[in-house]
């Protein structure tokens, strides 16, 4: 048998190029995904993984910086403060309320001395009533005890003295706090000037009549100094609504005008206050006849002697002792109200001319007043009513 003869062209001819193309075609649109290696999800999920890592670390460290980081609203030593604390309060909302109130420089101290307390499942809820300058393990302490027992009801009437306050001090702390350590705490102005600027015009340094009178929610926890400034930032709220104009007039200090409303409370009636203070301007501004610059006030002698003057030596120099001594007394005879500020802020309108006054019970047993121009007419009035 003759063999085939094949012949093999470098130029394939145009059946073998058809056939060639069918093949690539039929290569490219075969599914090869079958025995394609699959491509790993692992490298985008750890990617994931990682964001919220560093997201998570980002708020804990903006979070740990809030906690850390100093109040700059720090309210003043002694200010009160009334805070809520609603039911359900977590340690967490309880510290962020005190640090917005001012009361607390970081609320991480504050969780410290809750954990350092064991008092995280102790806090009660309620309206507290804390005083600047408190310390955490303070408030601590007056949450785990409860709202009804963190206060005590303090009230100061007008017209108290600092010994008469000491006292009232004393009954309402129960002891706690005692007159005496009262009384070395209201000793000296030198502790709270600073804070205070108003008590660096007391020329002897004492507190007394800056210790203003009203009702006061005093904290339990508190200590004598942090009662002395609740009671000197009140002085300071009811003081910033005066004007002081007709006492600068008169060459009068502020620190005067407090001294010479002591003397106003003590002789005065709510509606002579203004009269009574138009009195006293006119003798102190008159040096010659008939006052000769004296007030003539027998309250300012029984500051210091007592209320029994009638065994008084009138004629005693002492600075109290008004009748003959020029001016003021060196200091306030007690806490004044604010009606009695008022009324030597702004005294009685075209009254220059009266000198005198006194007061005696009319028949009805109620005490009325009378003003008199001149020393005759002073002693008729005495004489009509002896």
């Amino acid at each position: 048998m003759t063999p085939r003869k094949v012949t093999y062209s470098r130029r394939p001819n145009h059946a073998a190029r058809a056939a060639h193309a069918r093949g690539e075609k039929a290569f490219r649109t075969y599914d090869t995904s079958a025995i394609r290696p699959k491509k790993s999800k692992t490298p985008l999920i750890a990617a994931i993984v990682v964001l919220l890592i560093i997201i998570v670390a980002a708020v804990a460290l903006f979070a740990n910086a809030s906690c850390a980081q100093a109040n700059p609203n720090m309210v003043d030593e002694g200010q009160t403060v009334t805070v809520e604390i609603e039911d359900g309060s977590t340690v967490s909302s309880i510290s962020q309320t005190l640090y917005d109130a001012g009361l607390i420089e970081r609320m991480s101290d504050f969780e410290s001395a809750v954990n350092a307390q064991g008092a995280a499942s102790s806090l009660k809820s309620g309206i507290y009533n804390f005083t600047g300058g408190m310390s955490n393990d303070d408030i601590v302490r007056s949450l785990v005890a409860g709202p009804s027992s963190t206060t005590a009801g303090l009230t100061i009437p007008e017209g108290a003295t600092l010994d008469t306050i000491a006292t009232l001090v004393e009954q309402a702390y129960g002891g706690s706090i005692s007159a005496d350590q009262f009384k070395d705490a209201a000793s000296s102005t030198e502790p709270y000037v600073d804070e205070y600027p108003f008590l660096s015009e007391s020329t002897t340094g004492s507190l007394e009549g800056f210790l203003f009178p009203k009702t006061y929610e005093l904290l339990i926890s508190a200590t004598p100094e942090q009662v002395v400034r609740q009671m000197l930032s009140q002085y300071q709220d009811e003081i910033n609504t005066l004007d002081y104009s007709y006492v600068e007039n008169q060459g009068m200090t502020h620190y005067d005008a407090l001294v010479l409303a002591s003397i106003v409370e003590k002789e005065a009636t709510d509606d002579t206050r203004t009269r009574v203070a138009a009195v006293f301007y006119n003798r102190l501004l008159n040096e010659g006849d008939p006052s000769y610059g004296t007030l003539g006030s027998d309250a300012t002698t029984a500051y210091e002697v007592g209320d029994n003057l009638d065994s008084y030596d009138w004629s005693t120099e002492s600075p109290y002792n008004t009748r003959v001594t020029k001016g003021l007394p060196p200091t306030p005879i007690c806490s004044p109200s604010l009606d009695s500020l008022q009324a030597v802020c702004s005294p009685e309108p075209n009254f220059q001319d009266y000198y005198f006054f006194s007061f005696w019970p009319n028949e009805q047993g109620q005490i009325e007043y009378f003003f008199d121009k001149t020393y005759d007419e002073h002693q008729q009035t005495i004489a009509n009513h002896s």
